[in-house]
């Protein structure tokens, strides 16, 4: 675990706590409420590497602090932190590398999993890897540990996955004093006797076959595959009741059954979610396509009653997302998705205050300064402000599957009726999906291939899309020489069959960089219907700050142009994301590529069409004036109460005027799946 997410997680929750708890309401969900990054809470003195675990008891912090040099030499220690001063009081030696730490339900008790995780770098990370991982229990006296007591509980020989080196992972108390702990490698769960320090029972956590899911990193969302016999290897690990616990199955060696289980004491399965969970992330379009080995990686879990229900969440590590589901004491409920950072590991349940708390580890600093974020959720009245688009689930209950929105079009006639495209992360299946607005959230209700010669299209990067009035469309795709994906604009019917592809000219070639086109729109009819495409960055030809609109007229097979002027901008870089035609009017998105708290331009601007004359390609052309229609930070900022993102790529008016901009996720590749759909209202009202 990332222990300085969890450090500052618990102190945060140890806070929000402290006061009364609120009645409960009918028809309550959970929403984002605050978010921020944890850098921005850190001393610049202190070192973010080390804490794996904390459990809050008073004042105190107890914390499992990593100290190991590598991983052939573990070490650790329990370190006792002062809230109020912040001040270190006392440190046990704990022999070992801890992973989690587990409060018992009188506070008398501390259990700590020394997992001693194995090197992957290290003979193909095959098991054993000594020295082995056992658990701790200290006793605590008023909060305070008494080193003295620690006891060391011997898991070894248990298993049948490498008997000799269990790794404990996940340790957990329920009301009678015993902890249940996780061997994830090993594929096992022990049940322990805390008083007496013995292992009471234990069980393996079996396998699982699944049907119909996505096993393949190919740049397709095709739920039809199969997993035979995968090890649950379970990670997170809560008691339901004294007689049942529930896991996180995310697999770390050999596993990862992709979603959770819950367990009888004695290792009876009660409930199995198969690929479920994993479903109900696709069809928010947070499938990670790229990491899909074991799919959306299922990791934290936190249970706790709010009110008079009992609530199970579950983090899953590669979606970027947390499920909440309602205990029946049978099959779980699923009730809603939280949109999390990236990464989701610890979470903490506050009833008393319907606050649900979570820290997600991971860092992008390279792109964007997307830092590790806590992020907090309550419960209330209301709808849930997130997923704000979904897909359609198919006949065969898979689902639709689809991400990284790039292009947004409008249907010409349909109010309530847009389109959308995925750009190149979906490389072997690029496709046309067809968005109904009515309902909220907006959804997915088909998924057309792009094809040719009856295979689906390769070599495309489909960034924008408009209507030809003929049932078809005109797709804009970026092009990068370098991977042989040519700059291009297409022609495909309702079908999604391409009829006819139109290359750039030699003399427009003749300036080229991979940062191509990024959205298309039809200007005027008849002979003079012209095609209208906004390239995203300065080409070589380019002023600095000033990028082109191009024009192409389909009859007379003309090109032409003129030049946008881009935003200056401090950090990072200005282009556009799109470009739509509307009553008069061009369209434009033009963004940065910052994220968070560094986010500067993420705005909608206008063109006059009267003020739009191109000229033929290879000599000066005219630069265009522009007008702000919509800052688009404020949106973005209230849309779910996370950090910005920064691929603000689609924009479309419908026909009855209402606006709309979608962002594009990246396919849940290093980003928070997060796929935003705003509704901006009329354009009369905003322009």
């Amino acid at each position: 675990m990332s222990g300085n997410i969890n450090r500052k997680l618990l102190l945060l929750t140890t806070a929000l706590a402290a006061s009364a708890a609120l009645p409960a309401h009918a028809a309550e969900v959970f929403n984002r409420i605050a978010t921020f990054p944890v850098s921005q809470n850190l001393p610049a003195d202190v070192d973010a590497a080390t804490p794996t675990s904390v459990a809050v008891l008073g004042g105190k912090v107890l914390a499992g602090v990593n100290t190991s040099k590598n991983r052939q030499e573990p070490s650790g220690n329990l370190t006792v932190i002062d809230l109020a001063s912040k001040k270190i009081e006392a440190s046990c030696d704990l022999g070992g590398q801890p992973d989690s730490v587990a409060l018992s339900k009188d506070g008398k008790l501390l259990a700590i999993a020394i997992e001693n995780e194995r090197d992957e770098e290290l003979n193909d990370g095959a098991l054993p890897q000594l020295p082995a991982g056992n658990l701790k229990i200290v006793t605590l006296n008023d909060g305070a540990p008494d080193c003295a007591s620690v006891k060391t509980v011997d898991l070894t020989g248990i298993a049948a996955v490498s008997p000799e080196d269990p790794e404990p992972e996940f340790v957990a108390f329920n009301d009678k004093g015993e902890i249940a702990v996780t061997l994830q490698e090993n594929n096992h769960i022990a049940i322990v006797d805390a008083a007496g320090g013995k292992v009471v029972s234990h069980f393996p956590a079996g396998e699982v076959t699944l049907e119909n899911v996505d096993t393949r990193k190919d740049g397709a969302l095709s739920f039809t595959g199969k997993v035979e016999n995968a090890p649950r290897e379970p990670d997170a690990v809560k008691w339901l009741d004294d007689q049942r616990l529930v896991v996180a199955n995310e697999g770390d060696y050999k596993g990862g059954a992709r979603g959770f289980t819950i367990f009888s004491r004695t290792g009876e399965v009660l409930y199995e979610s198969g690929p479920a969970f994993e479903y109900q992330a696709a069809a928010a379009g947070h499938y990670p396509d790229a990491r899909n080995k074991k799919g959306i990686e299922p990791e934290g879990l936190e249970f706790a009653s709010f009110g008079d229900q009992k609530l199970i969440f579950v983090a899953a590590e590669r979606a970027s997302l947390v499920g909440v589901y309602k205990d029946t004491g049978a099959e779980p409920e699923f009730l809603q998705l939280l949109p999390s950072g990236i990464g989701p590991e610890g979470l903490v349940a506050i009833p008393q205050r319907k606050l649900l708390v979570t820290a997600n580890e991971t860092d992008l600093v390279e792109d964007g300064l997307a830092r590790s974020h806590i992020m907090v959720y309550e419960l209330g009245e209301g709808t849930p402000a997130y997923p704000q688009i979904v897909s359609n689930f198919k006949d065969d209950g898979t689902p639709l599957g689809w991400g990284a929105l790039s292009g947004l079009a409008a249907d010409p006639k349909e109010a309530g009726k847009l389109y959308a495209v995925s750009d190149s992360v979906y490389r072997s299946a690029p496709a046309i999906f067809t968005i109904d607005t009515t309902k909220t959230p907006a959804l997915i209700t088909d998924k057309t291939v792009v094809t040719r010669d009856g295979q689906p299209a390769q070599k495309l990067d489909l960034e924008g899309l408009v209507a030809d009035g003929k049932g078809g469309f005109w797709l804009a795709s970026e092009g990068r020489s370098d991977k042989l994906t040519p700059h291009a604009i297409y022609n495909v019917n309702a079908k999604g069959e391409i009829k006819e592809e139109i290359a750039f000219p030699a003399e427009l070639l003749a300036g080229e960089t991979r940062f191509g086109l990024e959205g298309i729109a039809i200007v005027g009819e008849g002979d003079d219907l012209t095609l209208v495409m906004a390239v995203q960055r300065e080409w070589a030809d380019d002023p600095k700050g000033q990028v082109k609109l191009l024009a192409y007229k389909p009859k007379a097979k003309e090109w032409s142009a003129v030049r946008y002027p881009l935003e200056a901008t401090e950090k990072g870089w200005v282009g556009l994301s799109e470009i739509s035609a509307h009553d008069g009017k061009l369209y434009i998105v033009e963004r940065d590529n910052l994220i968070g708290q560094e986010a500067r331009n993420k705005r909608v601007y206008a063109v006059a069409l009267d003020g739009f004359k191109p000229v033929k390609l290879g000599g000066d052309l005219p630069v265009v004036d522009k007008s702000l229609v919509r800052d688009l930070l404020p949106d973005l900022k209230s849309a779910a109460n996370g950090y910005v993102v920064d691929k603000v790529e689609g924009f479309a008016i419908d026909a009855s005027g209402e606006a709309f901009v979608v962002t594009d996720n990246d396919g849940v590749d290093d980003s928070s799946g997060e796929t935003l759909f705003l509704r901006l209202g009329n354009i009369a009202a905003i322009n």
